[in-house]
């Protein structure tokens, strides 16, 4: 799992049919304090994050491809829950 940022949409005119359907986000990995992590990853998103929205992010695959209900699709990113605030450590 990773926390990330929405930093746009995907828009795709040719993808697997498995994908048929999902919205397609771009999600910058950030560390706890906002800053960038590391390269943008593509996710697919069942919940509706919006751009900007801090978001945490299954990086394993099975959830994606249980959620597409196709155990042969590509996908491997989803979107698990949107952070509402991140609490300090003390």
């Amino acid at each position: 799992m990773m926390l990330a940022r929405i930093e746009g949409n995907l828009t795709s005119t040719r993808k697997h049919p498995s994908l048929r359907g999902w919205r397609l986000l771009i999600c910058q990995p950030i560390g706890e304090t906002g800053q960038p992590e590391g390269v943008p990853v593509v996710a697919i998103d069942p919940h509706g994050a919006a751009l900007h929205q801090r978001v945490i992010v299954s990086t394993d695959g099975s959830a994606a491809r249980v959620a597409v209900k196709d155990p042969k699709s590509p996908a491997r990113n989803m979107i698990i829950g949107i952070v509402d605030e991140i609490l300090e450590k003390t």
